[in-house]
Order: structure tokens, then C-alpha cells, then sequence
């Protein structure tokens, strides 16, 4: 039986590749950092608030929450970075990445499971699970919903 889903790939880091599923994505923006508004005492990973579709959308810069360095450290020449909108139950947020790769038709049944010591302990809480690709090299997956329920937002959202 087959049992491929559609998933959006992009980079984190500067070597790993992640997924999350189409089912939860809203859309996929590109944003000028001058568009960003800022907003004092919030955890480092989240940026600020974009104007979107008439909503405030919280952005959170998603390396910086998986525990890699953040996206902006290493872009200081880009001005515009690419936003990736989750949704789940009427709750939107947006995740800002590096780069997009492809949408790929992946089983989440050949998917391994994480183990703790693994990957970086930031990233665990979001993690389905993880497929070696044909270049042996890792992709992880990403649950949507666990992102967006994450506490360090949650009660903004």
C-alpha cells in the first residue's frame, strides 16, 4: 500500500535537511526583515510580529529554536528572508528558514525513531523521527504541531 505524503524540505544549518508535512502548511512567504516588528522581552528564537493577511503572524526563527545558530547570524547581507506558515486549528506562526529545497513525496513509515543523544536536545520536543536520504545524510522530521503548541509562544498565539 503506498503511503507517501507530500513534505516541504529546507535546510537548517548549513549541512541538515528537515520536513514537515504539507497538511499543515499555510504558506510559504518570503519577508523583508525591515517588515518585522520587534517585541521586547520575548525568548531569543522569536523575531517579532509580520502583518499578515490582516493578522499579526508570530515569527520564530527556527535554528535558533532547534538549537543550531541562528539564521540571522549568518545572513547579515540578506535582507529577505523565506517564512514558512504553519497552521493547526485556526492558530498560524511562522517559521523562518534558510532555504527551501523541494516539495518530496516521502513514507513517514520508513521514518526511524530519535534517540535522545542524538540530536541536539533543543530540537528533541519537535522531532517525529528521521530518514537516512540516498547521500546518507539525515532528514528530520518536523512536527508541525508540537512547534506551534510550543510553550515559549503558545501564550501569545
Amino acid at each position: 500500500m503506498e503511503t507517501k505524503q507530500k513534505f516541504l524540505s529546507f535546510h537548517l544549518g548549513l549541512e541538515d535537511q528537515a520536513v514537515i508535512t504539507l497538511d499543515y502548511i499555510a504558506e510559504v512567504l518570503q519577508v523583508s526583515l525591515s517588515q518585522i516588528c520587534v517585541v521586547p522581552q520575548m525568548p531569543k528564537c522569536v523575531l517579532g510580529i509580520y502583518s499578515w493577511r490582516g493578522e499579526m503572524l508570530w515569527l520564530v526563527d527556527l535554528e535558533e529554536k532547534l538549537g543550531y545558530p541562528s539564521v540571522l547570524q549568518s545572513s547579515s547581507l540578506i535582507t529577505k528572508m523565506m517564512v514558512i506558515v504553519i497552521k493547526h486549528k485556526g492558530k498560524h506562526l511562522g517559521l523562518m528558514v534558510r532555504q527551501l529545497t523541494d516539495i518530496e513525496w516521502l513514507d513517514p513509515q520508513e521514518m526511524k525513531i530519535p534517540s535522545q543523544d542524538l540530536f541536539y536536545p533543543a530540537m528533541t520536543p519537535f522531532l517525529q523521527g528521521y530518514i537516512t536520504n540516498g547521500a546518507e545524510k539525515m532528514v528530520f522530521f518536523l512536527d508541525a504541531i508540537s512547534i506551534i503548541k510550543s510553550p515559549a509562544w503558545e501564550h501569545h498565539n
